[in-house]
This record gives C-alpha cells, structure tokens and sequence, in this order.
C-alpha cells in the first residue's frame, strides 16, 4: 500500500476538507458546525462522514458571516492560509451579501440599544428588514 498522491484523491470527508481549507481550527470544530446544521452541501444539510467532490458547493455559517463556496480543489492536509484560500472559490453573490451584511452591522452599531425586548410588532419589522438586506 503506498502514499496517496495529494493529485489522485477524489473524495474527502467534509470534515476533514473544512479543517484544510481553514474554515475551523480544529476537526471537532469543523464536525460540531456540521451537526449544527451551520454546513450544507448543494443546499442540504449533510453528515460530517459526507465526502466531498471538486465542484461541490457548500454553505457555511460563521458567527454573523454566511460564505457560499465551490470547492476548486481536494487536500487532506492543512497548509497555509494562502494555499488554503486555492481549495475553494467564493461565489459573487455571496461576497456581495457579505458585504452588504457587514456594512448593515457597522451603520447598526452607531444606533442606541433598545431599553426593553422587541414585542411581536418590531420582531416582524425586524425580520422585513433583514429580508430586504438579503435581496
């Protein structure tokens, strides 16, 4: 039995590919987002035993960011943050909400804290607004 070669590998665990790509420090963190429901693949949420294929699209969640990424490639190991950014592509759409999440964030925070918990009327407006961000 020989070494794989890091060119002939096809499929890996999704686990393992989050912890390479630096998505997480560690596996247990990559596997806890999994069970969470905070990674889907192709929209659905997976196990962390899914292998992944080049060309797969996943979304993750991180805190308040929400990345969608195409896999560009497959590694077992992890290597530095510039040779891990090679293993996958963000999408536009998703940069671009990313963006428009962060500045949201930043023009929110200049506002004053609420004294008291939104009521069933400002929860609704709430989630009209962050709809409307999302488009």
């Amino acid at each position: 039995m020989g070494d794989i070669d890091k060119n002939e590998i096809q499929r890996l665990r999704i686990d393992k590919w989050l912890w390479a790509a630096r998505f997480f420090k560690t596996r247990s963190l990559a596997k806890a987002a999994i069970e969470g429901g905070k990674v889907q693949l192709d929209g659905l949420r997976v196990k962390v035993s899914k292998e992944v294929m080049v060309g797969d699209r996943l979304v993750i969640r991180q805190g308040w960011d929400e990345k969608e990424v195409v896999i560009e490639q497959l590694s077992d190991r992890r290597g530095n943050a510039p040779s891990a950014q090679t293993l996958y592509r963000e999408t536009q759409q998703s940069e671009a909400r990313r963006l428009r999440a962060m500045e949201a964030r930043k023009a929110a925070g200049s506002l004053a804290h609420p004294t008291q918990r939104p009521d069933k009327h400002d929860r609704r407006r709430l989630s009209r607004l962050r709809r409307h961000l999302d488009d």
